[in-house]
């Protein structure tokens, strides 16, 4: 119920938002250092060529600004280094067992 009761007195600040600004919310927290590195790798991955830019290209196509596939090439990349980073865990621990 606590979590509601920002929601409720109307001093959320998600309600506070003209009704245009409602689609995404920025988070402002998070590790600064990594979003640098996954920004980084997107503007190189597009600028480069191979399957970022053809990634972001197909966002573009689909209807979504610039900034929109770049920010869908970025969550794509995070999960990518995701699963890698987990596939070498599985493998460390496999080969310490």
């Amino acid at each position: 119920m606590l979590l509601l009761l920002p929601f409720l007195e109307g001093t959320d600040h998600f309600l506070q938002q003209p009704t245009a600004q409602r689609g995404r919310h920025r988070y402002t927290g998070g590790n600064r250092p990594l979003n640098a590195v996954l920004h980084t790798i997107a503007v190189c991955q597009i600028r480069d060529g191979g399957r970022g830019q053809d990634y972001y290209l197909r966002e573009i196509s689909e209807g979504k600004t610039p900034s929109e596939a770049r920010r869908a090439l970025k969550r794509h990349l995070s999960n990518v280094v995701y699963r890698i980073m987990k596939r070498d865990q599985r493998t460390h621990l496999a080969q310490a067992a």
